[in-house]
């Protein structure tokens, strides 16, 4: 028997943000072996803002609704780009990893303005 299977895990954006969450999670680990709590707690938690927020939104019922959770999900891609900008302003991600993660959140970012373009 196959298990259901929820609408947001067809989306390329969803799949987009969970890749992405999971290398900030990865960092966020780094950050509490250093005992740099908070850090690793504001980035768990706008990480997964993006995919929360793309998986809640696509369960709405109208299409106005599920653009306002879109543009929450974009507005957290650019807090996580804020809070690596600070950890690598504090020597915590390198500029190569903060690069690569600007150029990832950027190409989300796009992907859902396309996506809301395309509901309106």
């Amino acid at each position: 028997m196959n298990s259901p299977r929820f609408r947001f895990e067809d989306l390329e954006i969803w799949q987009l943000s969970i890749e992405i969450s999971t290398k900030l999670f990865d960092i966020a680990d780094k950050l509490e072996r250093l005992k740099l709590f908070r850090f690793a707690e504001q980035l768990r938690g706008s990480a997964l803002s993006v995919s929360n927020n793309i998986a809640e939104g696509s369960g709405s019922n109208s299409k106005k609704e599920f653009i306002q959770f879109l543009n929450i999900a974009r507005r957290s891609a650019f807090e996580n780009v804020n809070v690596l900008i600070v950890l690598n302003k504090r020597k915590l991600v390198n500029n190569e990893e903060l690069k690569e993660f600007k150029e990832d959140l950027d190409h989300l970012c796009r992907k859902i303005t396309n996506l809301q373009r395309s509901l309106r």
